[in-house]
């Protein structure tokens, strides 16, 4: 017997389905199908464009900056999914114990997060100017100060994100399993590596793989932090490409194969990050 709501889904399914269907294929699918066969082309605009083959993907692949900038925004991301979801998860743990101003904490930490990418990236060169100078030094002065001027800008601004999503998988754990393993004597170390950690892994992968995409994605901070300075050494991929395709003339296809060759990329490490983390959950 079909209930109320389920005659009421059956008869306006197209009200809701088929605008977000309409907006999703408008706004991703028509323009990643175009962007596949731009790549395939010589253009200026999308109105000229004519078709070279593979031409542009040997372009891209033959660039040096184009292989430094994929391994300098590796790196990054590595690093900065460790450092992210470690902090992340040891503030989040920390403050979801009964601490006086737990809540407060919690937006403080959460605030960076607000902060538009280009308004922060100016605010860090100048704290990371303002600090080097002592030395004589610059966030430009080599692509290694960029590197960890960005890791920590990416890490300040992320860690305070993560800790919400930590904090609510947190909240959700089962208390009869954990106080089950106190009364068995397990200590707090114990409970956190054989019991807590594998029961978060759900919010783990959530975190890590938002982390890992938008580290692989980061453009704006970049841009305003060192804008690929010194002779873009500290350029990440997403800048790199950019400044392919709108900084070189009669580029643009060489520039559109390079973001589909990134897409490729990124996606085949998110699949892999998500089917690894996702194996090691378990059932509360």
């Amino acid at each position: 017997m079909i209930s109320m709501v389920g005659k009421s889904i059956r008869r306006w399914w197209a009200l809701f389905t088929i605008p977000t269907l309409a907006a999703f294929v408008v706004g991703f699918v028509v323009p990643f199908v175009m962007g596949i066969w731009l790549s395939l082309c010589r253009f200026t605009t999308v109105t000229d464009a004519s078709f070279i083959g593979l031409g542009n993907y040997s372009q891209a692949l033959s660039d040096s900056e184009f292989w430094h900038s994929m391994l300098y925004t590796l790196a990054f991301t590595v690093v900065t999914t460790v450092i992210i979801n470690v902090l992340g998860f040891a503030v989040a743990y920390m403050l979801t114990k009964a601490i006086r101003g737990a809540n407060i904490f919690r937006s403080v930490f959460f605030m960076p997060n607000l902060i538009g990418g280009i308004i922060l990236g100016y605010i860090w060169l100048l704290l990371l100017n303002g600090v080097l100078g002592r030395w004589g030094r610059s966030i430009t002065y080599s692509g290694v100060y960029g590197f960890w001027g960005m890791v920590m800008l990416y890490c300040w601004q992320q860690i305070g994100y993560m800790m919400i999503i930590y904090i609510a998988g947190l909240q959700s754990l089962p208390g009869d399993v954990i106080e089950a393993a106190s009364v068995d004597g397990a200590n707090g170390r114990q409970r956190l590596f054989h019991i807590t950690l594998p029961l978060m892994m759900p919010s783990i992968t959530v975190c890590t793989f938002l982390t890992m995409t938008n580290g692989f994605k980061m453009f704006d901070q970049n841009l305003a932090l060192t804008n690929g300075a010194p002779s873009n050494t500290s350029e990440l991929l997403a800048l790199n490409i950019y400044r392919t395709f709108y900084g070189r003339t009669g580029f643009e296809g060489v520039g559109q194969a390079k973001a589909v060759i990134f897409f490729v990329i990124v996606a085949i490490i998110a699949v892999i990050q998500n089917r690894l983390t996702t194996s090691k959950e378990v059932a509360a």
